[in-house]
């Protein structure tokens, strides 16, 4: 039976260049952000995003990795998050899965998996459901 940890986090900051980006064509960008998080899930990430903008800006899919350095429900250590995920309309939401191996610390053997939706205020709604194993 896996915890269901839930929380928010806020984008503390936001790094993205383009690298390849020609007119009629989708742009290619890659991005560094740096996230607080608050709730269950309690510390501070840094993500690494590899984003396409179909129509050369707007709406964008990406993947990245994000590493966490915290506390999950009071067990302090890190993981690494593998990430899928959307912005459209002004919101972006994807899916997460902890790396297998990645879980550092009390955290060792963390296995999981959840999600995240950007809210209107700024801070992005997220939810893991994870074991220790």
């Amino acid at each position: 039976m896996s915890t269901q940890s839930k929380g928010t986090y806020q984008i503390t900051g936001w790094d993205e260049k383009p690298y390849s980006q020609e007119k009629g064509q989708a742009t290619l960008a890659k991005a560094r952000v740096t996230n607080t998080f608050d709730g269950d899930i309690q510390g501070e990430g840094v993500a690494e995003y590899l984003l396409v903008y179909p129509k050369g800006e707007g709406d964008a899919s990406f993947i990245g990795l994000q590493e966490v350095n915290g506390t999950v429900n009071g067990r302090k250590g890190s993981f690494v998050l593998a990430i899928d995920g959307t912005f459209a309309n002004g919101q972006a939401k994807g899916d997460w899965t902890v790396v297998d191996g990645s879980a550092k610390g009390e955290l060792e053997g963390l296995k999981g998996k959840g999600g995240f939706v950007s809210t209107s205020g700024g801070a992005v709604e997220l939810h893991l459901g994870w074991t220790i194993v």
